[in-house]
């Protein structure tokens, strides 16, 4: 039977060794706490990627992805039409 020496009184090297066997794993088990994200929440990139699913930054509906709509396009450069004509008048 070996003599019962305490772990602090015994090498730096016995010591790894010692706390080395009581060590475990976590196995399967991520140790990371996980929190859902909140659906009622502001995500940019949720809705990036509903945009990107329904075309709105296609190139054919650009204009529609940067002011809104068409109407608002057209009532614009209707606008600019009409006040270059009154510059010019």
């Amino acid at each position: 039977m070996e003599k019962f020496i305490p772990i602090n009184k015994k090498s730096k090297k016995a010591q790894k060794e010692y706390y080395a066997k009581k060590r475990n794993t976590w196995g399967e088990l991520n140790p990371m706490t996980r929190t859902m994200p909140n659906g009622k929440g502001y995500n940019r990139e949720k809705l990036k990627q509903e945009d990107r699913r329904n075309g709105s930054f296609s190139q054919k509906n650009r204009e529609t992805a940067v002011f809104g709509c068409k109407d608002f396009c057209t009532s614009i450069c209707s606008r600019m039409v009409i006040s270059k004509q009154n510059q010019i008048d």
